[in-house]
């Protein structure tokens, strides 16, 4: 059994309309490092009560996987994103993981270390007359 990680984690549940807004959604949370890795699974029938109907509609579901300290701005990033008047954003704790993968997840939301290399000595030659 693996142990349980000190880290706190996420995994984030949304759901959207189409593959295209769920894809958008996705490289957006990884691009920007709010996540490791979003899975996309769909289409998915999901049945729900919406201002007072009940509707049965396909959708893609996105399982995000990121540090709890990241969750509000992931929220803030889907609701931005989104479509939806009220999109699902529902988050649950993981508290146990491979620790190799949860050593990559941490590297891949962490902040993007940039190296800088130290500028090329210029050698200056007296020009030979």
């Amino acid at each position: 059994m693996p142990a349980r990680t000190p880290h706190k984690l996420r995994v984030i549940f949304a759901t959207t309309g189409s593959e295209e807004q769920a894809l958008s959604i996705a490289r957006a949370l990884v691009s920007e490092r709010l996540a490791a890795c979003v899975n996309i699974i769909g289409p998915i029938r999901s049945v729900y009560r919406w201002q007072d109907a009940i509707e049965d509609e396909r959708e893609y579901l996105l399982i995000i996987k990121t540090r709890a300290t990241l969750y509000v701005k992931v929220e803030l990033r889907v609701r931005e994103l989104h479509t939806y008047e009220v999109p699902e954003v529902l988050a649950v704790t993981a508290d146990r993981g491979s620790p190799p993968y949860i050593k990559w997840l941490l590297e891949s939301t962490g902040a993007r270390r940039v190296t800088v290399e130290p500028k090329a000595k210029r050698i200056r030659r007296k020009a030979s007359r």
